[in-house]
């Protein structure tokens, strides 16, 4: 299950995880339009894990998402 809203200056996407005896805690994606960040509680350390990707990171994870391992280079608009 996935939620998302709408805030002044970011899209927050929220994962949930459900349907299975061992639960992940949810995931907090917030889109700005230079970066994206991911959050998720660790309880094992009782604070939040944070990654920031720039957007060109969150297009190539979108690309690698489908393709076989090995080593890419995305073009660029305009290349």
């Amino acid at each position: 299950m996935f939620t998302i809203e709408h805030d002044f200056d970011a899209t927050v996407i929220t994962l949930v995880d459900e349907g299975s005896p061992n639960l992940e805690e949810d995931v907090i994606i917030q889109a700005f339009s230079e970066c994206v960040v991911i959050e998720q509680f660790d309880p094992r350390r009782d604070e939040m894990s944070k990654i920031v990707m720039s957007m060109s990171q969150l297009r190539d994870l979108a690309a690698a998402l489908n393709l076989p391992e090995g080593v890419y280079r995305l073009k660029q608009r305009g290349d």
